[in-house]
């Protein structure tokens, strides 16, 4: 039987759930064809199933994980229907994207979304997955969440994966004396910045700023009327940046949203230290000196990122953390 969640726990399932494993976007390469040993041929991805297992999870894979000469896992279509099979299979209660790259956006034309708009499972990806993230939104009214599991591999998992826990089990991580639950910062809270304006409230819409824009034009692309956009990038200097957030500006959508919420941007702030600065300064230039403006250090591509929830409700003020209400997974577009 298909257990219906909580519009406020909407993330959460059961230990022993099974989780989809998939590439949606570019595919994995194996370290080594025709290994015997699956930790030799793909390590990193045999430790993350070992990470899972270990959380109480039971992880499965889509046949759509290796990348075949073309660099994705098969064809769009093929994706697609992988990532349909885990939709359409009520025994998988969570789909964990694990891939990156360029290729997500094929897989949209094939997929049902009448099928997700049925189902209360949620998609977690990052970078070129946001176009998933987004068009599910678009087109079913349900949320998504923007959030790599591998980053509980890399240097900060174990605060990572202690978040996690409490986010699909509400557990909390107790102190060594037995007394009571230690205070923790939860996966989908983050520290922000105003840098114009103190408070801004809305529907979370975006993520990566170059695959968010191969949105548009499409059937896909979100309704930002009213929303929170955020933004963040892994690649791209200042050039690369601001023809972005030109392409945005002259498609009225700075005019369209309530809020903007800037998360990393990877390069570019690697370059200088005084990078930040000159991005804020940019935004200003294309957004105005109306819009509420704020920043996060924690939203993006980094192995310390939380997690966002693309089509849900976020309240950010500044000195605060952000607090977010969450819309039904029963809800559509119109109701929110």
């Amino acid at each position: 039987m298909k257990k219906e969640r909580e519009a406020s726990n909407i993330y959460q399932i059961e230990k022993g759930s099974r989780v989809g494993i998939i590439c949606c976007s570019d595919g994995r390469r194996m370290e080594g064809f025709g290994l015997d040993s699956a930790a030799e041929s793909d390590p990193e991805l045999f430790a993350l199933l070992q990470k899972l297992e270990a959380m109480g999870l039971r992880p499965t894979l889509s046949p759509c994980i290796y990348a075949g000469e073309g660099g994705t896992a098969g064809s769009g279509r093929q994706r697609a229907e992988a990532l349909m099979d885990f939709y359409r299979d009520d025994s998988i209660r969570a789909i964990f994207d694990i891939s990156g790259g360029n290729a997500a956006n094929e897989v949209l034309p094939f997929l049902d979304f009448s099928v997700i708009a049925a189902t209360d499972k949620l998609f977690w990806g990052y970078s070129d997955l946001t176009v998933i993230l987004n068009a599910i939104h678009a087109r079913t009214g349900k949320c998504s969440v923007l959030w790599q599991v591998r980053n509980l591999l890399y240097e900060n998992g174990k605060e990572q994966e202690q978040a996690l826990r409490a986010a699909l089990f509400g557990e909390r991580e107790r102190n060594g004396k037995g007394e009571g639950p230690k205070k923790q910062e939860p996966l989908f809270s983050f520290p922000v910045r105003f840098l114009q304006k103190e408070r801004m409230e809305g529907i979370v819409a975006g993520g990566n700023l170059r695959c968010l824009l191969k949105l548009a034009g499409t059937p896909f692309w979100p309704d930002l009327r009213g929303r929170i956009l955020l933004l963040e990038a892994l690649g791209g200097g200042e050039a690369l940046i601001a023809s972005g957030l030109s392409q945005l500006y002259q498609m009225g959508v700075f005019s369209q949203i309530s809020g903007l919420l800037l998360g990393t941007f990877t390069e570019l702030e690697r370059k200088a230290p005084d990078e930040r600065m000159r991005l804020a300064a940019l935004i200003r230039e294309y957004a105005g000196q109306e819009l509420p403006i704020a920043e996060t250090p924690r939203v993006g591509h980094g192995a310390d990122s939380a997690a966002v929830l693309i089509g849900g409700r976020l309240l950010l003020e500044d000195s605060l953390t952000s607090s977010g209400s969450f819309p039904s997974p029963r809800q559509s577009q119109n109701d929110i």
